[in-house]
């Protein structure tokens, strides 16, 4: 696996839309600094929604996304879906809440699955694109920095398996939302999941 992509962007306003949003991102050449907050230069602009230590990173991986170019029916451009990190030979399905990725210096830890919204739905064109989003099963990346450092297209990528129970990005989007039994529940906070979800779900008791 490499690092196809890294993608940032800068503020900007939908159509019809009263705010701003970052989801607007673009490849960028050369390397850039990821920190405990992502990508440097990178605009975060709803952050109660996006952002934040447990959501620093955003991540598609390549095999996903030539999916999602097919089921469009045009070429996908990096970036797209609001992602920072494109990585090669990645299928998102086969990722799981523990998992980490591995370049250089740099370490990340899987925390969450993107949970599609209205902004998504806009930038996409397609007001259905939420529901066929959750659909497809084949839910984005959210990951904690444990290790910032500098990354940039073509470096190399280790995918580390969570050694405990799995928790895998399909399976966390379905059940997003949801009353979990108490074994599933147990689980899911055995792993390094995202401080909300893990409030979330420690509130169930």
């Amino acid at each position: 696996m490499k690092i196809l992509a890294l993608c940032i962007g800068n503020p900007e306003r939908l159509a019809g839309k009263s705010y701003k949003t970052g989801i607007f991102k673009h490849a960028v050449n050369g390397a850039v600094m990821i920190d405990a907050e992502g990508l440097v230069g990178d605009a975060i602009c709803n952050r109660k929604h996006h952002g934040g230590v447990d959501q620093a990173v955003y991540i598609e991986g390549s095999l996903t996304l030539d999916w999602w170019s097919r089921e469009l029916g045009r070429p996908y451009e990096p970036g797209t879906f609001g992602e920072n990190i494109v990585i090669t030979d990645l299928d998102n399905r086969d990722v799981a809440v523990g998992d980490r990725f591995i370049s250089g210096d740099l370490v990340l830890e899987v925390t969450a699955c993107r949970i599609p919204c209205a902004t998504f739905a806009a930038r996409m064109n397609d007001q259905q694109f939420v529901k066929r989003y959750t659909v497809a099963a084949r839910p984005g990346i959210y990951c904690r920095v444990i290790r910032g450092g500098v990354a940039k297209a073509g470096m190399p990528v280790e995918h580390q398996a969570f050694v405990g129970e799995k928790v895998s990005m399909p399976e966390l989007m379905r059940t997003f939302g949801r009353r979990l039994s108490e074994p599933n529940r147990a689980r899911y906070l055995a792993s390094p999941i995202h401080y909300k979800l893990r409030a979330l779900l420690e509130a169930e008791t």
